[in-house]
């Protein structure tokens, strides 16, 4: 089975990683191409370009899919498969039809919930107790492809999105070796999705980072959880605006108005919320490092 993988973020290193090290055939890797980044605006590569690279997988990195040179390079590579983790380009009909044993795609929740960009930290914001990874056929349809296998895991209560991320890229990798071993074998089922039962999680954007208080502190836990790494939770305290990183449940009731700084000290700060108060464990004050809030109140008390 000659394979092709397609994915740019850390997310899909894994996979990559296990296909390389399981001895698979990986004809090519595509990756998004390289971006500029940083004051410098020196070029950037992808983490799957980079683990392609010092593996000496050839690497491609079309600025579109749409066309013949791409469908060319494909037939070129003679894959029999194309494997597909957050690559961040939508592959066409044409590209789609186009590997004997069909294109599949690892995708970072349980289908049909949470379909799109932002799986993972759409189910951390929304509190979910579980989630889990999905191998399916791809598509034209975004994420709404016949599932192979589905594998579920616990969110715990103080995991961030990023922490998450990095435990579903393991479970996606597995997953991807068990469902690819079964398509070779002639024994992958395929089941379709319940489409009525879909959901879907958009982008994140840095609009999203102020803290309502008048939240409830379980949801404005999820928020901190969630936003955690990118775009992180941000608050105004004492007219200075923070990022957020970590909060806790308090039980205080009668905190007063929200947004109210109830107490600062070494178990952090805590501000009034809809339903009583939480806790600040972690924040960064602006042009400052990331720290333990009680930390930062030993030099700069609120």
């Amino acid at each position: 089975m000659r394979i092709v993988f397609m994915g740019t973020p850390e997310f899909a290193v894994e996979p990559l990683t296990r296909l390389y090290t399981e001895g698979y055939d990986i004809a090519g890797v595509f990756t998004q191409p390289d971006k500029a980044k940083d004051r410098g605006m020196k070029l950037s590569f992808s983490p799957v370009k980079m683990f392609a690279a010092e593996h000496e997988i050839p690497v491609y990195q079309p600025d579109s899919l749409r066309g013949s040179e791409v469908l060319d390079i494909l037939r070129e590579l003679r894959c029999d498969i194309i494997v597909v983790v957050a690559y961040g380009k939508l592959l066409p009909v044409e590209m789609l039809q186009l590997p004997p044993l069909g294109c599949v795609n690892v995708h970072a929740s349980l289908l049909p919930k949470y379909r799109g960009a932002a799986p993972i930290q759409w189910a951390v914001l929304n509190g979910e107790r579980e989630t889990g990874v999905t191998v399916m056929y791809m598509a034209d349809e975004l994420d709404a492809g016949d599932v192979l296998y589905s594998r579920k895991t616990t969110i715990g209560d103080n995991e961030t999105a990023g922490q998450l991320y990095e435990k579903l890229s393991i479970l996606g990798a597995e997953l991807l070796c068990e469902s690819l071993d079964a398509i070779s074998g002639g024994f992958a089922p395929r089941e379709p999705q319940k489409h009525d039962e879909a959901t879907f999680a958009p982008p994140l954007r840095k609009d999203m980072s102020p803290i309502s208080w008048s939240d409830s502190a379980f949801n404005i836990k999820c928020k901190v959880r969630g936003l955690n790494p990118w775009p992180v939770a941000s608050a105004a305290l004492n007219g200075s605006v923070f990022k957020i990183f970590s909060v806790d449940f308090c039980c205080n009731e009668t905190a007063g108005e929200p947004g109210t700084i109830i107490s600062a000290g070494k178990h952090g700060v805590e501000v009034a919320c809809g339903d009583g108060s939480v806790v600040i464990k972690e924040l960064q004050a602006q042009g400052g490092k990331r720290m333990e809030a009680a930390a930062y109140l030993r030099g700069n008390p609120l």
